[in-house]
């Protein structure tokens, strides 16, 4: 549950018929009612189902595997291993890229010779049913022989250490500097120095990784999946060797993604069964299996160490970051990077120095996830802005004051964000909106609150060249079509769509029907990833609704004896602005452009910016093509005895530029603040030698609906932004300060900083302990 407050600029000339409006979303019937189907909802006549033989060692040597008991069991139909496959790998650079060179981290499809992290696939069956395939599973025979595997990053960094692949276990680096920082932190009044630790996380989607593939008559692999990126039938195609045009992907909705359905998964597995057997061959992960196959967030380790004035001007600010990559490059660069850039969070740093490192270990692989990096800076930076502020004896909120970054000011990179930053605004709304403090009526209960600052990239990095495309067309009968590549991956990405095609064209909302996520038939839309969509895909839509909408009210001009600027369409009536008596149906004026040959649709591509990369010295450069900036607020009850924290106020409030759908902003900001709890008090993967032991729901712990407060949102309006109607995203910044603001509201309430997240009640105990212990 939420309360909603949308507040903003003087808007007497803004005036909008669908847009700001919380209008049932279009995708909201069909699942409140079981008739949407799910990437696991598909069948076909006759199809096999699939699964994954995995390792049950981190680090090894594969000896032997041997499938023959598997293979003559009755009912399987095709058993692959590496030595069935040509020598070809699974692309694990950044999705969606078009034309530009990828990195050279590929991974290896099955395993030939060395497994390099805890559940790699090692052969893939498919029979016909599920439970043969299980049966075949638990035939297969393969024997690992131990290697010496490295699973911390510190210690993969020593001199000797086993090396995972390549010459160096460092798989990623990237620098930031700017000013003096040497030099400031020596003339510092104070200079404060912690180590934060973030942990690996679960994405813990609804519906774990599924999808049903065939070979059609043509050829043609389909692939019914479920996606945030269907441009990946270039990786597809390339790993199983076919051309780009014989691999097509039909997204289904998807129940739930955050990053965790970025990458490939099932995708080639499918292909690769399918064409080996003629036949359609399904495949759905268990969610033990979901566990192993996919990448977490990454842990980071970052030490601030941050030089300020005794009045509460931050002098300097030196950041060393070590991510951990796990067996796997992936997005590790990218995650790192977008770390680094966050690094000093929404406040003005002169005097900067950012060294970041990913590191490789025998760990399960990470890549994407919501927040991206910016999530593990924020974590640090803004327990530190706390840390600082207690150390020079000033009021948190006074301290955030005098340094937040104001609009027109250059971020970490150089870069000045094209928008407005409200930071102040929201911060100081947040902190107003938590009210009173609550009283404690029981001596073991501590009360206390904290407040986190942030600055989140929307849109994918500008070095990337990033475009979408969409297609907007009325029929004949004035109902409106949209055609786009985008998936939506729960948050109304292609309802946003809808509702902005509809606000230019001047028809409601009904009037629509939007198709979407089909790499052959639908415009490429690009990743529904790095809150790109609304920005990307939505200013494609408004391109394309207005090119069809300037037609239109061209025609209608002509009828009306009037400038084209005069002409209005709201609610499916066209109309002279000072002369109602002169309007029209819509329908009416589409049936005269249809009948004169009118062109009634359009397909648009939009452009984000195009950058070169930072330089790889200092970091200078543009990254993004903007931010937003926002703030949470918490309120926690803390138990001493036991270390249980409870939530009890969790505010929200960020700039959201121009709110297209107020009810989906409210729903991205209620499954940020619960994602973000988790992620502060909870929710953690354990690793022993590489093998996780917390494979289920029942060790890895999430907030329930019980453990979640009433969330508040506050959203204000700039209309700064460069989206849609001056739209920023919220999909990520949704979590970003969730996580810290909880840190510092323990803190606050307990009196001493737990440095490492969860904050679990064991770590809450031994952190009073110690304090104890110290006497503070």
């Amino acid at each position: 549950m939420s309360d909603v407050d949308v507040t903003g600029q003087p808007a007497s000339n803004v005036k909008f018929s669908q847009i700001g409006k919380p209008l049932p979303r279009t995708d909201a019937p069909g699942k409140a009612s079981g008739k949407t189907p799910f990437a696991g909802d598909y069948v076909m006549p006759g199809m096999l189902h699939a699964k994954v033989v995995r390792a049950d060692l981190a680090s090894a040597k594969l000896v032997s595997l041997d499938v023959s008991k598997a293979r003559a069991l009755a009912g399987v139909a095709c058993i692959l291993t590496a030595a069935d496959l040509p020598d070809r790998m699974a692309a694990t650079d950044i999705p969606g890229q078009t034309g530009q060179k990828r990195m050279d981290t590929d991974q290896q499809i099955l395993v030939r010779e060395r497994v390099r992290y805890y559940g790699e696939p090692l052969a893939l069956i498919a029979a016909e049913s599920r439970d043969i395939a299980e049966q075949a599973a638990a035939l297969v025979e393969f024997t690992l022989e131990p290697i010496p595997g490295i699973y911390d990053p510190d210690e993969a960094l020593k001199p000797g250490a086993p090396i995972l692949q390549g010459k160096s276990n460092i798989v990623a680096e990237h620098k930031i500097r700017k000013g003096d920082p040497e030099g400031a932190l020596a003339a510092a009044d104070v200079v404060v120095e912690n180590t934060y630790k973030t942990p690996f996380q679960e994405h813990a989607f609804l519906e774990p990784e599924v999808g049903l593939a065939w070979s059609d008559e043509n050829d043609v692999v389909n692939i019914r999946m479920s996606t945030q990126v269907i441009e990946h039938f270039r990786a597809i195609a390339d790993a199983i060797g076919v051309p780009h045009n014989k691999v097509r992907i039909r997204g289904a909705l998807v129940g739930g993604g955050f990053g965790g359905k970025e990458d490939v998964t099932v995708e080639i597995y499918l292909s690769l069964l399918a064409l080996r057997t003629g036949r359609p061959v399904r495949l759905e992960y268990s969610r033990e299996d979901s566990f192993v196959g996919h990448g977490k967030r990454h842990p980071f380790k970052l030490t601030y160490r941050t030089g300020v004035t005794k009045d509460g001007k931050i002098t300097g600010m030196d950041v060393q970051i070590t991510a951990d990559s796990g067996a796997y490059v992936f997005l590790s660069p990218y995650v790192l990077l977008y770390g680094a850039v966050a690094a000093p969070g929404p406040y003005r740093v002169d005097n900067l120095n950012v060294y970041a490192r990913a590191v490789a270990t025998n760990n399960m692989f990470t890549s994407a996830f919501r927040g991206f990096g910016g999530m593990q800076a924020c974590a640090a930076y803004e327990q530190q802005m706390d840390e600082v502020a207690n150390a020079i004896g000033m009021d948190r909120m006074e301290f955030r004051r005098r340094n937040f970054l104001k609009t027109g000011e250059p971020i970490s990179t150089g870069f000045v964000p094209p928008s407005a930053i409200w930071t102040d605004r929201c911060a100081e709304q947040a902190w107003d909106a938590l009210g009173e403090p609550t009283e404690s009526t029981e001596p073991h209960i501590a009360i206390g609150r904290g407040i986190a600052a942030y600055q989140q990239s929307y849109g994918r990095l500008t070095f990337l060249h990033d475009t979408s495309e969409c297609w907007v067309g009325v029929e004949v009968d004035g109902t409106v079509i949209v055609r786009s590549g985008v998936t939506d991956i729960g948050a109304g990405q292609i309802s946003a769509l809808g509702q902005i095609a509809v606000e230019v064209l001047g028809v409601t909302l009904d009037d629509v029907v939007i198709y979407n996520s089909d790499s052959a038939v639908t415009p490429l839309a690009g990743t529904t990833t790095a809150t790109r969509a609304l920005y990307m895909t939505g200013n494609a839509a408004k391109m394309a609704a207005e090119a069809v909408r300037a037609r239109l009210a061209g025609r209608a001009a002509k009828e009306f004896g009037v400038a084209v600027d005069e002409i209005v369409m709201e609610f499916n009536k066209v109309f002279a602005i000072d002369n109602p008596d002169k309007s029209m149906a819509f329908i009416d004026l589409v049936k005269i452009c249809a009948s004169e040959g009118v062109h009634r649709s359009e397909l648009s591509m939009f452009r984000a910016p195009f950058s070169d990369h930072l330089d790889p010295e200092t970091g200078q450069g543009q990254a993004h093509p903007d931010y937003t900036y926002g703030a949470h607020a918490i309120e926690v009850a803390v138990d001493i005895d036991t270390g249980e924290v409870t939530v009890r106020k969790s505010i929200a409030a960020l700039d959201i530029g121009q709110c297209i759908n107020p009810a989906a902003v409210e729903g991205q900001l209620e499954g940020g603040a619960q994602n973000g709890q988790g992620y502060g008090l909870s929710e953690e993967m354990l690793y022993e030698e590489g093998k996780l032991v917390t494979p289920s729901f029942s060790e890895y712990l999430m907030p329930t609906s019980m453990d979640m407060p009433r969330v508040q949102c506050i959203l204000l309006e700039s209309r700064s932004g460069l989206g849609p109607f001056g739209a920023k995203g919220v999909g990520e910044p949704a979590i970003t300060g969730v996580a810290p603001a909880i840190a510092n509201a323990v803190a606050d309430a307990i009196g001493v900083r737990v440095h490492e997240m969860p904050i679990t009640p064991e770590r809450v105990v031994m952190a009073l302990r110690g304090k104890g212990a110290s006497g503070v």
